[in-house]
């Protein structure tokens, strides 16, 4: 029988506690003005006053719920103790944390084995007996990843509850082909589409076969069909590692629910859309630092 796999408890807390610091660390202060003097350096008008890096800070700590203004109260409380450094109103930080430029753009060091899969956010709390009484239907947003078996997202894509997630995984794929070496995927990519895309990209597909595929034929789904079928879905799981889609994707869903929350709190669409992107943004900065 295997070894079933025990959480070292004892690194497991160390990294909770650096997170614990992450939040409320002050790293912004360190760079300020290098970061200013690079960002107005040929702009023109206004010049700007806040580093980027103090946006990033409050952008996390918004992704945990607290509201613009107490963001700004903890900025006054930091400031008092720190030096006493210009603090942003509510009403700036609001506009400069959804003008945020959020991009997954890590290089690694060798190609990726990622996980691919969607899920989708509530767009609030607020309101759900009056929408249950009255019929009123605000939606949903989803969400599409590819993340890697450590847990960081390599790529995000966000619309509302139409978004096509085989379409968008296939774009993920074109985009990210540099970085990826094999992909794992449920039964709902199970499609010609998505294999072809994968032989002409050189990515090997991990895809969980439907029970009801043909294998007809000479395609690489059909080559793919007919030796799920003769080794059998245990077998076939155990020798393409299929068990690392659930921490390349559904893992990375439940943690970031478990720790931002599943409501989308932003009323504009493209916010919502900006909210649920920096979720993820944010979990890949925690993992930053632990």
């Amino acid at each position: 029988m295997a070894k079933e796999h025990k959480r070292n408890w004892k690194e497991y807390n160390k990294k909770l506690i650096k997170r614990g610091e992450f939040y409320i660390s002050p790293r912004f202060l360190e760079t300020w003005l290098d970061e200013i003097k690079e960002m107005n350096a040929g702009k023109v008008g206004q010049p700007y006053l806040y580093p980027n890096s103090l946006i990033e800070f409050l952008a996390v700590l918004k992704e945990k719920n607290f509201d613009y203004r107490s963001l700004e109260g903890i900025l006054h409380g930091l400031s008092k103790n720190l030096g006493n450094f210009p603090v942003i109103s509510y009403s700036q930080i609001n506009r400069r944390i959804n003008a945020l430029d959020i991009k997954f753009d890590k290089e690694f060091e060798e190609k990726l084995v990622v996980g691919c899969d969607g899920t989708g956010n509530k767009v609030t709390n607020r309101g759900e007996w009056m929408r249950h009484k009255w019929k009123i239907r605000r939606g949903w947003i989803k969400i599409v990843i590819l993340g890697t078996k450590s847990g960081e997202s390599v790529d995000v894509r966000v619309g509302n509850e139409n978004l096509d997630e085989r379409k968008a995984a296939r774009g993920m794929l074109r985009k990210n082909k540099k970085k990826i070496k094999k992909v794992i995927l449920d039964g709902h990519h199970d499609c010609e589409q998505t294999f072809n895309l994968c032989a002409e990209l050189g990515i090997e597909p991990v895809i969980k076969i439907r029970k009801n595929a043909s294998e007809n034929g000479m395609s690489r789904r059909a080559k793919e069909v007919r030796l799920y079928k003769e080794i059998g879905y245990k077998q076939w799981a155990k020798e393409k590692e299929y068990g690392l889609r659930w921490p390349s994707s559904e893992g990375i869903f439940s943690a970031v629910k478990r720790i931002f929350g599943e409501c989308i709190r932003a009323t504009k669409k493209q916010n919502m859309y900006k909210e649920a992107k920096r979720k993820f943004w944010a979990y890949n900065k925690l993992l930053e630092v632990t």
